[in-house]
């Protein structure tokens, strides 16, 4: 599990993308959460916390990547 925290203190005026922020962090997870802190009606933190889920054979469900090979084709290379 991981945790990241972005501290917004300064006011929304100075710092109005917190919403595209919440995306980003929201479309970066495969399993989590994203947790806005409000205080006197304004964003002053977003905490992002990612859960690594193990499947039912015990191995870890890893995030999918784009660019990842299959494991043959990292072996035998094609010429």
């Amino acid at each position: 599990m991981s945790a990241t925290k972005t501290n917004l203190a300064s006011s929304d005026e100075t710092n109005p993308n917190w919403i595209d922020l919440v995306h980003q962090y929201v479309a970066s997870l495969r399993f989590g959460t994203v947790e806005i802190i409000v205080h006197d009606s304004r964003v002053i933190q977003i905490e992002k916390t990612e859960r690594l889920r193990l499947g039912k054979s015990g191995a870890a469900v890893l995030p999918e990547s784009p660019k990842a090979e299959a494991p043959s084709e990292a072996r035998n290379p094609k010429q």
